[in-house]
């Protein structure tokens, strides 16, 4: 119990960095590739490729629990 009560602490004074915009252009650049590795009717189409990448619907949250990275991407599918 003693050391659960000293991680709640602990998490409740540390907060985690805001998510750089480095992050989250590296982020985007990673999944382009990706993309066009699964996709290579995209490799000529830059406007495709960015559709696609909006259709994904990413958004960047921060780690919440201890181990967590301190930002990581969540995809979001149709509804």
């Amino acid at each position: 119990m003693r050391t659960g009560l000293r991680s709640l602490f602990q998490r409740a004074l540390k907060k985690a960095p805001p998510v750089d915009a480095v992050e989250c252009g590296m982020a985007r650049q990673w999944i382009k590739r990706r993309l066009l590795a699964v996709y290579p009717n995209l490799r000529n189409q830059p406007q495709a490729l960015d559709a696609a990448y909006e259709e994904l619907d990413l958004e960047p949250r921060r780690g919440k629990e201890d181990g967590d990275p301190y930002a990581y991407f969540v995809v979001k599918g149709p509804e």
